[in-house]
């Protein structure tokens, strides 16, 4: 254990969070994400829900400020649901108290497949919430 991080973040995802330079995108995915499958390096982090581990995240991770939009979400499919996955709202509240401002975008599932593809590391949280699906990208302290 160590003052001031959450024990959500285990040592593999810390190390990760840490070898991670400007740009680098981390995926969070959930419990019906491919996270295994997607990147390079996947962390588990099952029974741990997404909103919380956004949080946890988020108080060590710097949010890109030189893109337009450094979070991103996977897009609704047409026929799924009506609005908004109630969840986004959650994901929003939580970055907007760590990174006042930032800007969210949304991207078409299997875009956000590729882009899981290439991103530096995954998590794959045990949420169960649909469309809990959040890139982030990170910025510089």
């Amino acid at each position: 254990m160590l003052k001031g991080i959450s024990p959500l973040l285990s040592p593999e995802l810390l190390k990760i969070l840490a070898e991670m330079g400007h740009g680098d995108e981390l995926v969070i995915g959930d419990g019906n994400f491919p996270a295994q499958s997607m990147g390079q390096r996947c962390v588990r982090a099952d029974g741990h829900g997404g909103v919380e581990l956004l949080d946890a995240i988020l108080s060590l991770f710097p949010l890109d400020t030189f893109v337009e939009a450094p979070v991103s979400l996977m897009q609704v499919m047409p026929g799924t649901l009506e609005g908004d996955p109630p969840i986004w709202d959650e994901f929003r509240a939580v970055v907007e108290r760590h990174q006042p401002g930032t800007r969210f975008e949304h991207v078409e599932r299997f875009a956000f497949y590729d882009r899981a593809r290439k991103a530096y590391a995954c998590v794959a949280t045990g949420e169960k919430a649909l469309y809990a699906c959040i890139i982030l990208k990170k910025g510089v302290l």
